[in-house]
């Protein structure tokens, strides 16, 4: 069974960086894509970036374009983001979730059937 575990969450000031990362165990092969999400209080679920495992290729959502990288490791098992110039509004419970199915590109929620529990990030300003 697949299970996702995140880390590397906490507070940090406005400016200030951050990395998260993704353990992906349980299953003898990697997920198609896998992605990260953000929830702040009072908000919607949403997409921030995504991976193609395979390809390597990348998405992001506009308002975290040139401040957010998603990663993996060589084997394909720990899924990173590392987050600079983080803003008050950044503040949300991360998630990173899995898929096995083809296509990555919308970060769409519903798509992804795999979810680790989150981790907390809180920008300070």
């Amino acid at each position: 069974q697949v299970q996702l575990r995140e880390s590397g969450g906490g507070s940090v000031q406005a400016g200030g960086s951050l990395r998260l990362s993704c353990a992906f165990y349980g299953y003898n092969y990697s997920p198609y894509c896998w992605a990260w999400f953000r929830q702040a209080p009072g908000k919607e679920r949403e997409g921030v970036a995504s991976i193609a495992t395979g390809s390597g290729t990348s998405y992001y959502a506009d308002s975290v374009k040139g401040r957010f990288t998603i990663s993996q490791d060589n084997a394909k098992i720990t899924l990173y983001l590392q987050m600079n110039t983080l803003k008050p509004e950044d503040t949300a419970m991360y998630y990173c979730a899995a898929k096995y199915s083809p296509g990555c590109g919308g970060i769409l929620q519903l798509d992804f059937p795999y979810w680790g529990q989150g981790t907390q990030v809180t920008v300070s300003s």
